[in-house]
């Protein structure tokens, strides 16, 4: 009985600690205010543009528990709070690790801090257990930020490797719980930035009854050299970003303005 108590409460321990990338004390740009912000390991889909391919490799990283990271958290938050700020835990793709997630933002909410997903929904199922853990862990969650890839089916498997069907179940999940959201789009020439692909999401998106606010984020190769370290061909090496006009020209389409 002592042995299995034993492996129980080791198994406990390990659901608990997250396989964490890396961390950003003061990122900007994650969420409103100062965000503390975590990069966890692992990712489903394998996006052309992606800037943290080091991130894909699921259960891999530096295992971090949920007190260590409060620990040091703590000693931003006057810089947080100030900010109207709190923490974003990014990846990769964190719902990968949602009982990780609970804990981290139940320790959070005993302090007040503001909580953030940043999530391409790559990994969302309607199983009995995907949906019980993602209910629990919304409870605590004050904001996702949704990347929405690609509208279109196939283009979104050419994109990212996988089609967007329960991406945008996830998206319709959110609305129906109002959950706020953040929605963010890459565009990226050619690939996201057709005007028919433009509309058609504008139009899902102002179905939905929970988005706080639309981004456009212009791609950039500024992970490029994270693909050659790890010995990848980047596939979108001929695409140049595109100009803050056309960054433009997509957000008012997305936004219907």
């Amino acid at each position: 009985m002592r042995l299995r108590r034993r492996r129980l409460l080791l198994e406990r321990k390990m659901m608990m600690d997250g396989n964490i990338h890396s961390i950003e004390t003061f990122g900007t740009v994650d969420g409103p205010g100062i965000r503390y912000v975590i990069f966890t390991q692992g990712c489903l889909l394998r996006c052309q543009f992606c800037h943290n391919a080091d991130t894909w490799e699921i259960g891999s990283g530096k295992q971090m528990s949920v007190t260590e990271i409060m620990n040091d958290l703590q000693s931003y938050l006057p810089f947080l709070s100030a900010s109207g700020g709190g923490i974003t835990v990014s990846g990769g793709e964190p719902l990968l690790q949602i009982p990780f997630l609970i804990e981290l933002f139940k320790e959070c909410k005993k302090l007040g801090i503001h909580t953030a997903i940043d999530s391409s929904g790559g990994c969302y199922s309607t199983s009995p257990f995907f949906q019980t853990q993602l209910k629990e862990l919304l409870d605590y969650t004050d904001l996702v930020l949704l990347d929405l890839k690609h509208i279109d089916r196939e283009k979104h498997k050419k994109l990212t490797g996988l089609t967007n069907e329960h991406i945008l179940q996830f998206a319709q999940h959110l609305s129906d719980n109002q959950v706020p959201v953040w929605i963010r789009h890459v565009l990226v020439p050619t690939i996201s930035d057709d005007v028919s692909d433009l509309e058609q999401m504008g139009r899902f998106i102002r179905e939905l009854k929970n988005v706080k606010k639309i981004e456009v984020l212009p791609y950039h190769k500024l992970g490029v050299y994270k693909w050659e370290a790890l010995g990848l061909e980047y596939p979108l090496k001929e695409i140049e970003p595109p100009s803050e006009e056309a960054a433009e020209w997509a957000y008012q389409i997305l936004t219907g303005e």
